[in-house]
């Protein structure tokens, strides 16, 4: 005969079965494609990661995502053949690869990242704010007693602009260099005139713009532009202060000289200002050399501008 502390762990293991059977239902797993994509919710997820790492290895993906390695080769392999990563040697392990997503595989995953902020947004946007709180808490709750595997080492998004970003970048660079180096309201002026350009000329098979993301946060950006047929402009490197070290902004040059690279230019060029050191930093260790400097005041402050350009070919 069941004891009553047996048949009370039989409605608890009950309750979390409904749970789950009414929370795959709500967001969509149980569709032939995850959020009405080609991909099925492994292959989702493995790209989901991909974006959010700089770099994995198929070992680390099988062991942190619990997937058979088997089957993880099996999805890696597809998206090998779709163009959707790039696999390097590990300096470390030559029997590993380090993988990471190109700029198609990023295109493939950002609207799958969208449909699902704008899923999940629709389903709790009809609540109170108060009944949004209570999922949230109840949400970490689970997390932290089931033990949820721990954030990856960087644990930041390079994703497309959505709307109201362009907005962003121009307000930031605005407030971070007014507040750090005391510039005026024309660098506010003049990123505005460039977000404005990009939107209204962007050509998306050779211009690009990535915003850093973190914990739902943007703390980054970078723009690619079209100069010339064989030059581009990098534009507006940008990161938040308190986003800093983690390697956003060597990452944000870094995908954006490999677009560079695909959408087959020349030469890509930018201008900086001496006193924006960890930015000079980047570029030198990305392959730019200095190539002109001048001294100005157009943002109320004597600078030195300086030029630098990278040949791609």
């Amino acid at each position: 005969m069941a004891t009553t502390s047996t048949i009370d762990f039989e409605q608890r293991v009950g309750a979390v079965r409904r749970f789950n059977r009414l929370y795959t239902r709500r967001i969509g797993v149980l569709q032939d494609g995850f959020l009405h994509s080609p991909y099925s919710l492994a292959e989702a997820r493995v790209l989901y990661e991909l974006a959010h790492r700089q770099r994995a290895t198929a070992t680390e993906l099988a062991a942190d995502l619990g997937l058979d390695p088997g089957y993880l080769s099996r999805i890696l392999h597809g998206f090998n053949e779709r163009g959707f990563i790039t696999k390097t040697p590990s300096p470390t392990d030559r029997r590993q690869c380090l993988l990471s997503l190109t700029a198609k595989g990023r295109m493939a995953f950002a609207p799958l990242d969208q449909r699902s902020q704008n899923e999940i947004a629709a389903m709790i946007g009809k609540l109170s704010v108060a009944d949004q709180e209570r999922i949230v808490g109840a949400m970490r709750t689970i997390e932290s007693v089931l033990g949820e595997a721990p954030a990856p080492q960087i644990p930041y998004l390079l994703r497309p602009p959505r709307p109201g970003d362009m907005g962003w970048i121009a307000s930031r660079h605005g407030a971070l260099y007014g507040e750090e180096y005391g510039w005026d309201e024309r660098l506010e002026a003049l990123t505005a005139e460039i977000v404005a350009a990009f939107v209204r000329n962007h050509d998306p098979k050779r211009e690009r713009c990535w915003i850093a993301e973190r914990e739902g946060e943007n703390v980054g950006s970078v723009l690619l532009m079209r100069e010339t047929p064989e030059i581009a402009r990098l534009r507006l490197l940008l990161v938040e202060p308190k986003a800093r070290g983690l390697g956003i902004g060597a990452r944000l040059v870094e995908e954006a000289l490999r677009f560079a690279r695909e959408a087959h230019y020349r030469k890509v060029t930018l201008w900086t200002q001496s006193v924006l050191t960890a930015a000079r930093r980047i570029y030198e260790r990305a392959g730019f050399k200095l190539i002109h400097q001048e001294t100005h005041d157009t943002f109320g402050k004597e600078l030195i501008g300086e030029t630098w350009e990278l040949q791609l070919r």
